[in-house]
């Protein structure tokens, strides 16, 4: 049967389609937790100049991360460690049990051996406050 121009435009809608419902093997989905706006908007910023098709997610707070990070696949997560209500570290023990294999980090400007302890108990990496654009590429080099 000949294709006709009208085939192949339909051909083409279906690909194009397609092409936006189905996943890309590279895609990852990142939570950023943080209380600041601020620190959030430069996290994604420089997260997502490199990661152009990765789903972003954002909270302000540790109730609100887990509300977002319910029923979804995610990949990474930054975790302030001063929030208001539960901390980082108590937010990360939580997103663990949900989610064994995901890359997590907590950001602090408190440079505590206990601190660094207990966060490394629960399988995070600790980024050390101000945020800079090399610390999130760093951190994306070694999750990724």
């Amino acid at each position: 049967m000949p294709i006709y121009p009208v085939h192949a435009r339909l051909c083409v809608l279906i690909v194009h389609l397609l092409d936006g419902l189905l996943p890309m093997t590279d895609q990852k989905t990142m939570l950023i937790v943080d209380d600041s706006r601020v620190s959030r908007i430069l996290i994604r910023k420089f997260a997502g100049d490199a990661n152009s098709g990765w789903c972003f997610l954002e909270a302000e707070n540790g109730d609100d991360a887990l509300t977002k990070a319910r029923g979804r696949d995610i990949d990474l997560m930054t975790l302030d460690f001063h929030m208001p209500g539960m901390n980082g570290l108590e937010l990360g023990a939580l997103l663990r049990e949900q989610f064994p294999h995901a890359h997590m980090t907590l950001l602090t400007a408190n440079v505590q051996r206990s601190i660094l302890e207990k966060a490394s108990n629960v399988g995070m990496s600790v980024m050390h406050k101000p945020i800079t654009q090399d610390k999130i590429r760093n951190y994306l080099a070694q999750s990724t």
